[in-house]
């Protein structure tokens, strides 16, 4: 995967030449790129924007050329035309910040909510703390951005920060006035949590269930819906993008039904990419299984500008299955989420030995950044020798902990631990990308027609490291701010009912016979093992130099292996299939993590390397990485890029 890595400054002040680095060469100088001076601080938003404003004005002159000469307006019912679906509006995900959005334009126009598996099955609906929002007199807007900022090691965007915490408010009564039932205390107002790195209680929560209530209250609302049409079990493969001279248009998505394993095309006029993180690059992840970096590698595949892959957050409490009384009989897909709120309830840390440590390392102790504490679990992890550590919230009453935490309460109980007298064991997992597709304040990207939000998108809200429950504060509100721009242009776009065969289409393997693709499975899911191994003991909470660039080396060397094993055995480049999709995917996303981090010459939030173990104010850019027109393998080649003459 040719990439070009640039850094850019957090305020985006461009003051020197660009250096590209490409996963497969030495850095490149791209000098046509100059950054302007320190003097001139203005915000990475605004030239997002500006640079997406540019490219609107000559995407009128690409309609004209592209020639789409019918349908007009609105679509006014599901089209298809065998196995073509056609729509206003196509959304590729079904979390909060996919289905709000889909709540919204549905007013407009037609909608498909493509989702890989069952509609609930995503990361909100696994998200247990809740959602941030200044919601108590006594709280500011002014304080709930220091401690975004802060916690973010001053890489966020401040423009960027300053509409989330003024418009979460607003957004989190929307989810009221949809129906989420949220926690209230005796006074009868919201019972506001607090977790680590707040200096306030602002989570709005529904006891340790949170987003499973977020995700209930937006899907009834969506299956009511008659505009909005859910193709469940139905993965999505690539983009379908022109292009013509800079400018990349996206047309919709190509998509094969896991049930079935029938291709389908969906044509649209906009694209939301609501898909989630990258979460199974790594062996032990909070994810659920869906979280494979699909739509952070589509992006990058079909020309999208990706920011700050290096900044991989690792949740510090995950439940370590080897502490359990009874462990599980059977390896699970996902790590077991313990949610910040319980440090933040006044859950306190110890190793084995029952000494506390987070003093030792941080004033903040338990409730330190995310960042903080997972590399101190780490610490005490390495040096002891031991597999994971102690959560303790037994000392509390035992009513006050059963009602806040029910859903962790139940799972330990299961394995013979009761969390009301005896410590919870707990190890870090990776848990949040904070990198993604580079968005503008509207959730625009360079590729017109193509919007992001939720974990796929990189908005500068969360700098070098997310703020706890900020995650699903930013899914309401890119999501409800990507909404008009969505109409202007589904507006001024017109579908040609013949766009469908300017791709080619591809094809389940099913050619290869039972036998071969069955070998062709087996060795990718033991490829898929060997890059979550590389992932975390190369490119894990502590880094180095030489360990990055060993992981670049061997992440290289597998891809080609795997690649050349599955065309070896009689795949095409037209092939499709969940399994070799996904593993693509993971590649692409470890190669765009692993050259990120080595762009970065210093230490900063989620990114520690011994090599530069200090935060250099020179080095606070964000790390960018531009389209490449090199397609260097399968893997990293779009398959549905039309070029128009």
């Amino acid at each position: 995967m040719a990439t070009g890595i640039a850094s850019v400054s957090g305020q985006l002040h461009l003051r020197k030449p660009v250096y590209w680095r490409s996963s497969y060469g030495k850095a490149q100088c791209h000098s046509n790129v100059i950054l302007n001076g320190m003097q001139n601080q203005i915000p990475w938003s605004y030239w997002v924007s500006k640079f997406l404003r540019v490219h609107r004005s000559n995407y009128s002159q690409c309609q004209v050329k592209t020639n789409w000469k019918s349908h007009s307006g609105t679509i006014n019912s599901c089209q298809r035309d065998g196995s073509t679906r056609y729509f206003d509006f196509a959304v590729i995900g079904s979390g909060i910040a996919g289905l709000r959005y889909a709540l919204e334009v549905a007013k407009h126009g037609t909608v498909a909510v493509i989702t890989k598996a069952e509609p609930h099955e995503s990361n909100t609906n696994y998200a247990q703390g809740g959602v941030s929002a200044v919601l108590c007199p006594m709280d500011s807007v002014e304080s709930h951005m220091q401690d975004t900022i802060v916690a973010g090691a001053y890489l966020c965007d401040e423009e960027t920060v300053r509409v989330v915490c003024t418009e979460g408010p607003e957004r989190i009564k929307e989810l009221i006035a949809m129906g989420a039932s949220f926690d209230h205390g005796e006074d009868g107002n919201l019972h506001l949590a607090r977790e680590g790195g707040h200096s306030h209680r602002r989570i709005v929560h529904a006891a340790d269930m949170t987003g499973r209530e977020i995700e209930r209250a937006l899907l009834e609302a969506v299956f009511k819906h008659p505009n909005i049409h859910v193709f469940q079990h139905h993965f999505a493969i690539d983009l379908l993008t022109t292009q013509d001279g800079s400018d990349i248009v996206c047309h919709g998505v190509d998509t094969i039904n896991t049930e079935t394993q029938e291709v389908i095309r969906f044509i649209s006029k906009v694209t939301l990419l609501a898909s989630g993180g990258a979460g199974h690059t790594y062996p032990s992840t909070t994810n659920p299984p869906v979280a494979t970096g699909d739509g952070m590698a589509m992006a990058h595949r079909a020309q999208a500008v990706i920011s700050n892959m290096e900044f991989v957050q690792f949740h510090p409490t995950a439940l370590a299955d080897e502490g359990l009384p009874i462990r599980p009989t059977r390896t699970r897909e996902n790590a077991f989420l313990i949610t910040e709120a319980v440090r933040g309830d006044g859950g306190i840390l110890y190793n084995l030995d029952m000494e506390r440590f987070m003093p030792m390392y941080d004033e903040r102790a338990e409730l330190a950044p995310r960042d903080v504490v997972a590399r101190s679990i780490d610490d005490q992890l390495k040096k002891r020798g031991e597999k994971y550590v102690l959560l303790d919230i037994s000392y509390k009453p035992r009513e006050k902990v059963l009602s806040h935490f029910p859903n962790i309460a139940a799972e330990c109980l299961r394995h013979g631990l009761d969390i009301t007298q005896q410590p919870i064991p707990v190890v870090p997992a990776a848990h949040y990308m904070c990198g993604g597709v580079r968005a503008g304040l509207e959730g625009e990207t360079n590729v017109h027609g193509l919007y992001v939000a939720g974990e796929v998108a990189c908005t500068g809200l969360h700098g070098a490291n997310r703020l706890a429950s900020n995650s699903l504060l930013e899914a309401l509100v890119f999501a409800r701010r990507a909404v008009q721009p969505s109409i202007d242009h589904m507006n001024v776009s017109r579908i040609d009912h013949g766009a469908s065969s300017w791709w080619s289409r591809p094809v389940a393997p099913m050619l290869l016979g039972d036998t071969v693709h069955g070998k062709v499975i087996h060795r990718t899911r033991e490829v898929r093992k060997e890059l979550q191994s590389i992932m975390w003991e190369y490119v894990g909470i502590v880094r180095s130099t030489s360990r990055l660039t060993a992981a670049e080396k061997r992440i290289r060397e597998l891809e080609l292996e795997w690649e050349t094993y599955l065309f070896q055995h009689g795949w095409e480049p037209t092939m499709v299939g969940v399994e070799a999709c996904e593993m693509r995917n993971l590649f692409c996303c470890a190669n765009l993590v692993v050259n990120s981090a080595l762009s970065r010459h210093e230490s900063r939030g989620l990114h520690y390397t011994i090599d530069f173990p200090h935060v250099e104010e020179s080095k606070r850019l964000p790390t960018i990485i531009f389209p490449s027109q090199r397609n260097s393998s399968w893997s990293s080649r779009q398959l549905h890029r039309q070029q128009i003459c």
